[in-house]
């Protein structure tokens, strides 16, 4: 049974209609195949949209739209939208996440009914995450996990969950869209909830910037450009010093560093050079940190000497890097 209305033609259905309409529709389809299973789907969902935001001709009742939203929370249509996501149409499934976001922004009193669902659930974040391997699918369920990140339950859970680590190997997989998409996701997860990442980072600092390193030395290009600028934003952000103070703590990481400035892309040793100087200016660098920087002076002041020049473009980076140039000059003469 499906209800797909146009115009005013017919009373529209009520949202316990919708909903019961969607449901018995998806279990049809999760059991069986064919292409009546499939329309009626895929015209559920199309009423569905239409009843959450419109259809052009007639405006959304927010009062009808929560109850939609409710009444998918009573019923349990979140794990059937999720499950059957691979066999919906690529128009179906463009539909679909669009409901999904609308859906999760429904609160009522001062809960959000779908995210307090979904955090009673979080199997469905898991099998999210997961989805990234299946290429028919992989950006719809990239643009839901991003919606489902906003809320900071959800993304702590992802977090501190065993599907997080997965990112580290989507960031690299051959597909570029998919591998940016999940670049993408990812970067929502450290940036979205300051309190969240940094317990998050806290408690799993070394997991996460070992993990975090391979990346960094990545054969692929384009893995190694984003994954560096990314730490070079991560780390300067305020509300992440005290990551960045443990960070430029450790030789293995300046070492790191120092390798980035050597590499053939220009965009790479402009990234990698912005978290080197950190670790100079430090004021309270380490021992450790100070020999290494001693021991290798003539070949980083070689490097930064012909480290890209803004051509007037950023005198900031030209300063900073004098600024860095005299400070290694400095510990050298100190060593003397």
């Amino acid at each position: 049974m499906s209800f797909f209305f146009r115009g005013g033609s017919r009373q529209r259905p009520t949202p316990q209609e919708i909903v019961r309409s969607i449901k018995d529709s998806l279990v049809a389809l999760d059991n069986k195949t064919g292409t009546k299973a499939l329309d009626d789907a895929e015209k559920n969902i199309l009423t569905l949209r239409h009843t959450l935001s419109g259809d052009g001709e007639v405006e959304p009742n927010q009062e009808q739209v929560l109850q939609v939203a409710l009444e998918i929370c009573k019923e349990g249509v979140l794990p059937l939208f999720v499950q059957n996501l691979p066999s919906l149409g690529w128009e179906g499934r463009k539909d679909l996440v669009h409901c999904w976001s609308i859906l999760l922004r429904q609160k009522v009193d001062e809960s959000y009914c779908c995210v307090q669902y979904i955090e009673n659930h979080v199997d469905l974040l898991d099998f999210l995450v997961v989805c990234y391997k299946n290429l028919e699918i992989a950006l719809n369920c990239g643009n839901m996990l991003r919606e489902c990140i906003k809320y900071p339950t959800l993304a702590k859970y992802i977090l501190e969950s065993s599907s997080f680590e997965l990112f580290f190997q989507y960031v690299e997989l051959p597909n570029f869209d998919i591998a940016s998409d999940a670049l993408n996701t990812f970067k929502d997860l450290l940036t979205k909830h300051e309190d969240a990442v940094s317990e998050f980072l806290s408690s799993h600092y070394e997991q996460f910037f070992g993990l975090y390193t391979r990346l960094l030395s990545s054969t692929n290009y384009v893995t190694r450009r984003q994954s560096v600028k990314f730490l070079s934003e991560f780390l300067l952000e305020a509300p992440n010093a005290q990551i960045m103070k443990r960070y430029i703590l450790e030789v293995h990481y300046l070492n790191i560093m120092i390798g980035l400035l050597k590499d053939s892309s220009k965009n790479i040793r402009i990234c990698a050079f912005h978290i080197f100087k950190v670790f100079v200016a430090n004021p309270n660098k380490p021992r450790e940190i100070v020999q290494v920087l001693v021991d290798n002076h003539r070949e980083l002041l070689k490097l930064l000497h012909n480290l890209p020049t803004s051509k007037g473009e950023d005198e900031q980076l030209d300063e900073e890097r004098d600024l860095i140039i005299k400070e290694i000059e400095k510990l050298v003469r100190l060593s003397v």
